[in-house]
């Protein structure tokens, strides 16, 4: 069936899915399931399509919210699913980019997968009555607008435009520079109300099929269900992670320390991990941008971005929030390569620059895919 409708029954493993490819980022599950929750209370029906049944000539567009973790929970679920009753700044800046093309959107396609950022598209979707195209920019979840798979198959990420909690516009009409308009949406966002939403990269149903990686949201939806059946059947929920997703373990331990760094003009989290099991004796450093960046070993390279290092809780295999990590936070790393499109934009002349490991400080790094730095993924 080319379009699928989600129904109550499908918020927990979606939401368990979407965590665990969120590789630390993406937005609490927990939000996530509040605003499935209320577009079914509210009588709208979520629903994805194949990437494969869309038009050739359909308008295709991207967004998400921006802003900052601790509004929203300033806010709390309630209040904010209240104001989107009222006014839900995400449609409005999809009306915008309407006004810009000139056309009526026929599809959204999400940024990322993650427990927010998800969800929250798949409600721009129901209310606007379309389905949301079933995959994402990524795979995963990523901290820079400019990080996508759209940008290294010649989808523009401009025009873009913004919105943030008060009604203020502006359009990024074109950057020179591809981390421009996210570095510009932020300070809008954080000089607008602290919260505020994004539209960008319009596309044709041509475009997206060549530059979307397909398939991500029922993907989740299949994993959750297959860590959740892991879970009740007493099996291991983190080898059922692993092997839904064609992964490996990289390292099994708990957080030792956490230090910030500034590189580069940018802040990063940097937690040191004491192994356990057949790492015991061991250290890794793992690089955190809101998700996991670089994964080190004994000083040895082993996961760079945008390959995926999933952050799982042991014994459960639940996706773990990068804010939730803190001194003692048992941790097992899960590490698989990310989808060829992803990895062919990153690679591209446009890529090298949106991607480069300067934007997680390390510039005096090349990547280098999982592959040749794992065993066992080969």
């Amino acid at each position: 069936m080319s379009v699928y409708t989600f129904t109550p029954q499908d918020v927990d493993p979606l939401l368990e899915g979407l965590a665990i490819l969120g590789t630390g980022g993406g937005g609490s599950p927990a939000w996530g399931t509040a605003i499935m929750e209320h577009e079914f209370a509210a009588g709208r029906q979520p629903s994805i399509i194949d990437l494969e049944a869309i038009a050739d000539d359909a308008t295709v567009v991207s967004g998400g919210i921006m802003g900052s973790v601790k509004v929203l929970e300033k806010f709390g679920t309630e209040q904010i699913m209240t104001h989107w009753e009222d006014r839900f700044e995400l449609l409005e800046v999809t009306r915008v980019m309407e006004g810009i093309l000139g056309r009526p959107v026929d599809h959204v396609v999400p940024f990322e997968v993650g427990g927010l950022n998800t969800p929250v598209i798949l409600s721009l979707g129901a209310r606007m009555g379309i389905p949301i195209v079933d995959g994402d920019a990524l795979g995963r979840s990523a901290p820079e607008t400019q990080m996508t798979s759209f940008i290294g198959h010649g989808i523009s990420l401009t025009p873009m435009p913004l919105i943030d909690y008060y009604g203020n516009v502006v359009i990024v009409d074109q950057a020179v520079d591809p981390a421009y308009a996210d570095q510009l949406g932020r300070w809008v966002v954080t000089h607008g109300g602290g919260l505020g939403a994004n539209n960008h990269y319009p596309m044709t149903g041509r475009q997206a099929k060549e530059a979307v990686v397909p398939g991500t949201i029922s993907g989740a939806l299949a994993l959750g269900r297959q860590v959740l059946a892991a879970r009740a059947e007493g099996q291991d929920p983190v080898q059922a992670v692993a092997a839904g997703l064609g992964g490996v373990s990289l390292f099994s331990g708990a957080v030792v320390a956490l230090a910030e760094e500034e590189r580069m003009g940018f802040y990063f989290t940097v937690a040191t991990l004491a192994g356990n099991s057949q790492w015991t004796g061991q250290t890794a450093q793992l690089v955190i941008k809101n998700e996991t960046m670089l994964l080190t070993v004994e000083d040895q390279i082993r996961a760079m971005f945008p390959d995926l290092v999933c952050l799982l809780e042991p014994g459960t295999g639940r996706g773990v929030m990068s804010i939730e990590v803190e001194v003692g936070t048992p941790l097992t790393l899960v590490g698989l390569p990310c989808h060829p499109r992803l990895r062919r934009s990153a690679q591209s002349e446009m890529g090298a620059r949106a991607f480069s490991p300067e934007r997680y400080g390390r510039p005096e790094l090349v990547y280098q895919p999982i592959e040749l730095l794992v065993d066992g993924l080969r």
